[in-house]
């Protein structure tokens, strides 16, 4: 029989991604204090956003509804990169994407820190965007899963696959 393991990934569910933009863009058009302003959302390709304004403060605004409505879906702001308001003649743009997947650079950095301090016999590989962790021991991979979540890599992980 296999050793138990568990894959580490950072995903974001696009349907529920898409619902907070849905929800957001419902709100800035009816919403008072953005009345007038053109405050707008929309996707612009699969994981990009762009939000659009007026002005800079109700641009920041606009992003700040966009982050409350993923924080209601479970959606880890960990996930949200957002860029800085560029003028765009009258009015001001700002890019944002919704990442998914560890980058293989933070995927080395889990995998030492697992290797460094998760308890001996626990093994990390690298497969691709995410990560696979297996032990002899169920709880070596409980005490991993403790560990990973009290560490701050700067991208949202979710523990899958646990068997």
């Amino acid at each position: 029989m296999a050793d138990p393991s568990f894959d580490v990934v950072s995903k974001v569910d696009r349907q529920e991604a898409d619902n907070a933009l849905n929800q957001a863009a419902k709100e800035l058009a009816q919403r008072f204090d953005f009345r007038g302003t053109n405050a707008t959302i929309s996707w612009s390709g699969d994981s990009d956003v762009v939000l659009q304004a007026d002005t800079e403060e109700r641009l920041r605004a606009a992003l700040d509804v966009f982050r409350e409505k993923l924080v209601r879906r479970s959606i880890s702001l960990k996930s949200l990169d957002a860029g800085e308001p560029q003028a765009s003649g009258r009015v001001y743009r700002l890019r944002a994407s919704i990442t998914q997947g560890i980058s293989s650079d933070k995927a080395k950095e889990v995998a030492k820190r697992i290797r460094d301090e998760a308890p001996r016999g626990v093994q990390a590989q690298i497969q691709g965007d995410q990560l696979r962790v297996s032990a002899k021991k169920k709880d070596d991979l409980q005490a991993v899963i403790a560990l990973l979540k009290a560490a701050d890599f700067d991208i949202a992980l979710q523990f899958t696959n646990y068997r």
